[in-house]
């Protein structure tokens, strides 16, 4: 920071101290902030205008930052190309920057920056943990270089950061690439013979939901697996909350180690996701959004059975069966599950040697998965890497 003068950020930019008319409010013509994105720093709107909280006016060209939650990156520009203003609630803060002292993406960049995380902590009492109000964050002295090398700066970020997403997501469309291989695979090898017959062929009974329980995560109250236990065709056993609600010895709700589990409500990509229940935790509950699949063990391998619900044939089934007015979640039923196209005739010899050729293909795609899961997170340190760098005039 070598000739950068520190200046209090009181100097480069001011409160906004207006409210907006509450008949605004409630005919809707003044639209209200919901949220703003963590990762992006993008402004998300209210459908409602409905609020009992009090609010401030935003104006185009002001720096929104959320008193709450600032430290996580919840800090926008409201973009000046816009004609009207829009409410936030009082936990929020609008700032109009002094255009002639600072630009204002440069101060955005910077206030998501780790340089400013270090500067909260030291300057602000309670540090990240304290709501950011106008009093405690405008006496805060910040590193500023000249306008004309603050404007140089913004552009060299933008550039990178492009270069970043660009990474991101090709290594986002690798991922999907390599989740899908087994399923493609699958669907060639069983593709010669005739999908015979459905699912229900080879069920013991109707697929069964979990049980709907109030989960209170009382210490030593029962597991219940969490949607998410569910996910990717992968059982994750950290997933799951607690219930201090009494439970029968004979519920149907209780599982055992090996079995197969469905989801039965999720987002359009995720519904009809299957795993396979490992014993852990236990003893543990399902919940009513999953169903339990029992398949006959002298008609089928349950593996394959779980490798069969992967497959491309199966997946266009389900997504144009699932149900549901919101296009964000959609729901299948047991009689959906049933009717699932399955090669019912393919002997349980042929599924066992299908098995062992996925497993061992599986085995090597998780090896990738782990080395693309290092190159994702590698990715993902470069942008605050650089920032760091930018506002400490290393860049």
């Amino acid at each position: 920071m070598k000739g950068w003068s520190k200046v209090k950020l009181g100097e480069v930019i001011s409160e906004r101290r207006e409210m907006p008319n509450p008949n605004d409010l409630d005919s809707g013509r003044i639209k209200i902030v919901g949220k703003i994105s963590f990762n992006s720093g993008q402004i998300q709107l209210r459908n409602s205008g409905n609020t009992k909280t009090g609010m401030i006016l935003v104006r185009p060209g002001d720096l929104l930052i959320s008193g709450i939650n600032a430290s996580k990156g919840a800090i926008a520009i409201y973009d000046e190309s816009f004609t009207e203003p829009v409410a936030a609630t009082i936990h929020y803060g609008s700032y109009i920057p002094n255009s002639g002292k600072v630009d204002t993406k440069f101060l955005w960049w910077m206030l998501r920056s780790q340089v400013f995380q270090e500067l909260l902590n030291e300057y602000v009492p309670g540090g990240i943990k304290t709501e950011l109000k106008a009093k405690r964050l405008l006496p805060i002295p910040i590193p500023l270089p000249p306008l004309t090398e603050q404007r140089q700066i913004v552009k060299l970020i933008e550039e990178l950061a492009i270069h970043i997403n660009e990474a991101r997501n090709l290594a986002q469309r690798r991922q999907k690439e390599i989740d899908a291989i087994v399923g493609c695979i699958l669907f060639q090898v069983v593709d010669r013979n005739i999908i015979d017959g459905v699912l229900s062929d080879v069920l013991e009974a109707p697929p069964r939901n979990g049980w709907s329980v109030r989960c209170d995560n009382a210490e030593d109250g029962m597991a219940v697996l969490s949607l998410s236990s569910v996910t990717g065709f992968k059982y994750s056993a950290s997933e799951f909350k607690r219930t201090s609600v009494y439970t029968k010895d004979d519920g149907h709700y209780w599982l055992k180690s090996g079995d197969l589990l469905m989801t039965r409500s999720n987002t359009p990509e995720l519904v009809g996701h299957t795993a396979i229940y490992d014993g852990n935790p236990s003893p543990c509950i399902y919940p009513d959004l999953m169903m339990r699949l029992i398949t006959k063990v002298d008609m089928v391998n349950k593996r394959f059975v779980w490798y069969w619900l992967q497959s491309p044939v199966v997946r266009k089934f389900i997504l144009q069966k699932a149900k549901g007015t919101s296009p964000t979640m959609k729901k299948i039923s047991q009689r959906v599950v049933m009717k699932i196209p399955f090669p019912t005739s393919l002997p349980i010899t042929d599924q066992c040697y299908i098995v062992n050729i996925l497993d061992e293909l599986q085995f090597e795609i998780d090896k990738i998965k782990i080395f693309q899961n290092k190159t994702a997170s590698e990715i993902e340190s470069l942008l605050p890497a650089i920032l760091d760098r930018a506002f400490k005039g290393r860049l």
